[in-house]
């Protein structure tokens, strides 16, 4: 069952997975928290280390979830 995604311009064709728009996400990159943040990128990742912001990892990958994310905000957790 195939869910109805909005996705973004690139991939198809060619064997590249297509990434839905960043506000369809559950999850979002280190660096674009940052930038939905205000933050520097070095200061996310610092973040991200002294275990400030809330993150899933896959491997190598740190991810965000959104959701997560936005409740911390919501608290003003910092």
């Amino acid at each position: 069952m195939k869910k109805n995604v909005a996705y973004t311009t690139g991939g198809g064709r060619r064997g590249k997975p297509r990434q839905p728009s960043i506000d369809k996400r559950l999850c979002i990159s280190v660096d674009e928290a940052a930038i939905m943040l205000g933050l520097s990128r070095n200061f996310a990742y610092d973040l991200v280390k002294q275990k400030q912001l809330p993150v899933v990892r896959f491997g190598k990958r740190i991810l965000i979830p959104r959701v997560a994310l936005e409740e911390m905000l919501k608290k003003g957790d910092s």
